[in-house]
């Protein structure tokens, strides 16, 4: 990478960003009715997921590694089996990351940017039909 060159962390504002849309989406799924089945098979205190969302986020969108220092390669798909996940919480989880999105990164085409990868990363968590 040039000097020039940022990742999408830095180009959705860091840390304050990555926070904040973690806060949000956790928040959206844990109010909106129509988020109730993924919310369902989250844990009752949803601070510990909201933590380990942001630990994540930050390495994956080019910030610090912070998820793999504090737990290693993050095997999502091995860590989420333990929750039946079908289409339903798929919709509903993407539901819950695309407000949050549009409600803490103002520019769209990064949004778009962070949007299909996502996507694919929630159809991966799915573990059943």
């Amino acid at each position: 990478m040039s000097e020039d060159t940022i990742t999408l962390y830095e180009a959705i504002g860091g840390e304050p960003t990555v926070r904040a849309l973690t806060r949000r989406f956790y928040e959206l799924m844990d109010t909106l009715p129509e988020a109730a089945r993924c919310r369902a098979i989250h844990p009752p205190d949803l601070s510990g997921s909201e933590e380990k969302l942001y630990d994540y986020l930050t390495g994956y969108l080019g910030g610090p590694p912070i998820y793999m220092q504090k737990r290693g390669h993050p095997m999502l798909r091995r860590r989420h089996m333990v929750a039946e996940i079908g289409p339903q919480e798929h919709d509903e989880w993407l539901l819950c990351f695309s407000r949050a999105m549009a409600e803490t990164i103002d520019n769209e085409k990064l949004r778009d940017i962070i949007w299909d990868p996502v996507v694919r990363l929630a159809k991966h968590m799915q573990n059943k039909e």
